[in-house]
C-alpha cells in the first residue's frame, strides 16, 4: 500500500533525494506548529523539531544496505538521553514522531511519511482541545515551611479537615540547615472563596512562616 519511490536497485537519484528533503523539512515544520499551537515551547526545540526528521533521513540514506543501519538507529535514538534539560513526555513524544518520518523520508515512503503526520496531528490536537487526562481543575500546589519542633504528619489535620476535600502529601524537604522542614501537599477546597482564611490559619499554625498555594502541579510532565 505504502510503495517507496526509490529504486531499490540503483538507489534514490539526486532529485528523490531533493525531493525527499524538502519533504522531511516540511513535514518536520508541520509537527513543530502543532506542537507550537497546543505546548510551551522554546525556540532552540522548535528549530530541533523542523530540521530532525531530515537529519535522521540523511543518516539512514547513507548506512542503508549497512550492518551500521541499525547502530545508526540505535545511536539517533540514544540522543535523547543527552539533552540538557530533562524532557517532558510531550517533547518525547514529538521527538520520537519527527524520527518515525525521517526513517519513513529515508525509505522513499512519501505517502506513508505524510500519513502519519497527518494521523499524529490530528490526534494530537484532538487530545489537547479535549484536556485528555488532565488534573482537576480545582487542585493546587500547597507549600509550607514549619519549624523542625512540629509534627509535619498531623500538625495541619484539623485545618485540612474544615477546609479541604482532599489533600495528598507529595514532598518533605528540609531548609535552613535542617532546621526547618518544607511541606507540599495536592489540595482541592471546599469552597474556593474560604482560601484566605485557609491561609491564614495554616500561618498562625506555622508561626507566620512561608505559605504557598499555587495552580501548578506537582509534579510535572515527565515520564
Amino acid at each position: 500500500m505504502f510503495s517507496s519511490i526509490i529504486n531499490t536497485t540503483t538507489g534514490a537519484t539526486i532529485a528523490q533525494t531533493a525531493l525527499l528533503t524538502g519533504l522531511s523539512l516540511l513535514l518536520g515544520l508541520v509537527i513543530a506548529l502543532v506542537y507550537m499551537s497546543k505546548s510551551k515551547y522554546t525556540k532552540s526545540f522548535l528549530m530541533t523539531l523542523v530540521i530532525l526528521p531530515m537529519v535522521i533521513m540523511a543518516v539512514m540514506m547513507m548506512v542503508n544496505g549497512n550492518l551500521g543501519t541499525g547502530i545508526a538507529v540505535v545511536g539517533a535514538f540514544s540522543l535523547i538521553r543527552f539533552r540538557s534539560q530533562q524532557a517532558t513526555a510531550k517533547e518525547i513524544l514529538t521527538i520520537f514522531m519527527d524520527m518515525a518520518v525521517g526513517l519513513a523520508t529515508a525509505q522513499g515512503c512519501v505517502t506513508f511519511a505524510v500519513f502519519i503526520t497527518a494521523v499524529f496531528c490530528i490526534v494530537y490536537l484532538i487530545l489537547s482541545i479535549a484536556n485528555f487526562g488532565s488534573e482537576d481543575a480545582g487542585t493546587r500546589l500547597l507549600k509550607v515551611s514549619i519549624p523542625e519542633n512540629l509534627d509535619y504528619l498531623e500538625v495541619f489535620d484539623d485545618i485540612f479537615a474544615k477546609y479541604l476535600k482532599t489533600s495528598d502529601m507529595i514532598r518533605v524537604k528540609t531548609t535552613d540547615m535542617g532546621s526547618m522542614f518544607e511541606l507540599s501537599y495536592n489540595i482541592q477546597l471546599k469552597d474556593r472563596k474560604q482560601e484566605k482564611q485557609f491561609i491564614d490559619e495554616i500561618r498562625t499554625r506555622n508561626g507566620n512562616l512561608t505559605v504557598v498555594l499555587s495552580r501548578n502541579l506537582f509534579p510535572n510532565e515527565g515520564l
